[in-house]
């Protein structure tokens, strides 16, 4: 039985002190304190974090760290590492790090080591992606095939489509990328209207290979590849990224081209494994491989490191600070930089999927609140979009910030002004601007009294709103992998703390059962089920709609 979070000490303590915290002004600990950047930031290689503007200091960081060593955290970092069942509503281990483990440290499941079987894989995948790139594996009229369609949902999508969109200056000069999940026919008839057969491989993502989206999806792309090229054609233009080979094999995929994934990888932590085809195919294995070492690179860091200095550690206190104390319940990713567009869409699923939890590991009913809702986009759009909510809202978002040093497109200016926007925000979100201030600078401008009287609210901002702000060097697949790898051990933390598991989806699962029961009435036949008013309703206004 492990403690509930909130019976500890520590966060009694957290509770008493966040009345002091509350009040505390950053631009003022900024002032009295030349040396606060220094004393709270952290770096690993050429990843850099500061959470100076935090509303933390050195007593928030001590109450934070025995919060962390109350709840057992270092041992739960073992757990995992060791291969031990984490996931306890599913009795399973949890060894995404396995997938990049670098080293080839023996990692023991009941018994057996995964390494020999994780390395087949990969090899197997630098085998196949290297024969698409160099195109030796051709498709049925002998064309090379240059048009890669992946087929999935969830983390068999999120994770891919974000990664070859980060790593898009890295993708073979004749390689196109496509990623269906959306059940809606649309995602399937946009991509098929793009692409030439001939030249086309569909990379079919789901375990169990019966997944109702994905399979409906790769059902409707083999009709189609079948009424151009034959029902020969699928065992030349289909892979698939499954562990049931019967049903793959009844698809009509060579089982040589299934490409295997286990139990102990949670889909939302998969893009390390095979499901990461499609990006060793756009990238090449090596840049793929590139990507595992950062990735690497954090996991030692977050096993070796010290609480007090590590970064996905600090990180997930600092949520949890903010989540349980001051009762921010929403959560903002902004990257500055394109490439990264679809990276606060992919923690969505990390965060919210393995965190949005309200049962403890101990079967209990939580009573503090657990993940927070998160949301994001590419800066400077998002400047001109939620912005105006996160300076002048009424309720504190904190927020990190990713920007990279050097830009892959270093067109004029652009850089700089994306750089300086960022150092701005951040600023301007701790600093803030009193009414005084603003008053100042609009008598200065030479505005009336009266205007300046009326409008000086209206142009104050309060200030004292966090932020992190991440840099990278570069976009590139060491400093991705680096990345991915601390938010990934960021919502482990906050899961540990919170005492639930982080690595179960249950709550996926009720909607889609439901809607099996539903389909067959939209299809004029009765299901026998009893809805409530609202859902008869809508079904029978659907169905008078289509006739």
């Amino acid at each position: 039985m492990n403690i509930a979070v909130n019976k500890t000490r520590a966060w009694k303590k957290l509770d008493g002190h966040y009345k002091t915290m509350k009040k505390t002004q950053m631009r003022d600990m900024f002032a009295e304190d030349d040396s606060r950047a220094d004393k709270y930031t952290l770096q690993l290689e050429n990843m850099r974090v500061d959470y100076s503007k935090n509303r933390i200091n050195d007593r928030t960081m001590k109450f934070l760290f025995n919060l962390a060593r109350e709840c057992r955290l270092e041992d739960k970092i073992k757990a995992m590492f060791a291969g031990e069942k984490i996931n306890v509503t599913e009795n399973r281990p949890v060894l995404h790090i396995a997938l990049r483990n670098r080293a080839n440290t023996p990692i023991y499941v009941d018994g057996e080591n995964v390494m020999p079987k994780i390395n087949e894989v990969l090899a197997k995948m630098r085998k196949f992606s290297e024969a698409v790139r160099l195109g030796t594996f051709k498709g049925q009229t002998g064309k090379k095939l240059t048009n890669i369609v992946n087929i999935g949902i969830g983390g068999s999508d999120l994770g891919p489509v974000m990664a070859t969109e980060a790593l898009r200056k890295y993708w073979a000069k004749d390689i196109n990328c496509y990623f269906i999940s959306n059940i809606d026919g649309t995602a399937c008839a946009e991509v098929l209207g793009k692409i030439d057969p001939e030249e086309t491989l569909f990379i079919v993502a789901s375990k169990t290979f019966t997944t109702i989206e994905t399979l409906t999806n790769a059902r409707t792309c083999r009709k189609w590849l079948v009424d151009a090229l034959g029902e020969h054609a699928v065992a030349k233009h289909f892979v698939a990224l499954s562990t049931n080979e019967a049903e793959v094999r009844k698809f009509g995929i060579n089982p040589e081209n299934m490409f295997e994934f286990w139990d102990f990888v949670g889909g939302r932590y998969s893009m390390w494994s095979a499901i990461g085809l499609s990006i060793a195919i756009a990238v090449g294995m090596d840049n793929f491989e590139k990507m595992l070492d950062g990735a690497y690179a954090m996991d030692q860091h977050f096993y070796h490191s010290e609480f007090e200095h590590n970064i996905p550690v600090i990180l997930g206190l600092l949520g949890v600070w903010y989540n349980n104390f001051f009762d921010c319940h929403r959560y903002a990713v902004v990257p500055y930089d394109q490439y990264l567009q679809y990276v606060p869409a992919y923690l969505q699923q990390l965060d919210m999927e393995s965190n949005g939890k309200f049962v403890s590991v101990d079967n209990e009913y939580v009573k503090y609140a657990t993940a927070p809702v998160l949301f994001g986009g590419a800066g400077t759009n998002v400047q001109h979009s939620f912005f105006q909510l996160i300076h002048q809202g009424t309720e504190m978002v904190p927020i990190d910030f990713i920007i990279p040093a050097i830009s892959h497109n270093e067109i004029g200016e652009h850089h700089e002004i994306l750089v300086a926007n960022v150092l701005a925000q951040s600023e301007a979100l701790m600093r803030g601007k009193t009414v005084r201030e603003a008053a100042a600078e609009m008598t200065a401008a030479g505005k009336s009294k009266e205007t300046v009287n009326f409008l000086k609210k209206f142009k104050s901002f309060e200030g004292n709103r966090p932020s992190n702000t991440i840099v990278l060097k570069k976009i590139d697949p060491y400093s991705l992998g680096m990345l991915i790898a601390m938010y990934e051990h960021k919502v482990f933390v906050q899961g540990v703390i919170w005492n639930i598991d982080s690595f179960d989806q249950f709550g996926v699962e009720l909607g889609k059962q439901m809607a099996l029961s539903i389909l067959p009435e939209l299809e004029n036949n009765a299901s026998g089920i009893r809805h409530d008013s609202s859902t008869t309703a809508l079904i029978s206004y659907i169905k008078k709609l289509r006739k």
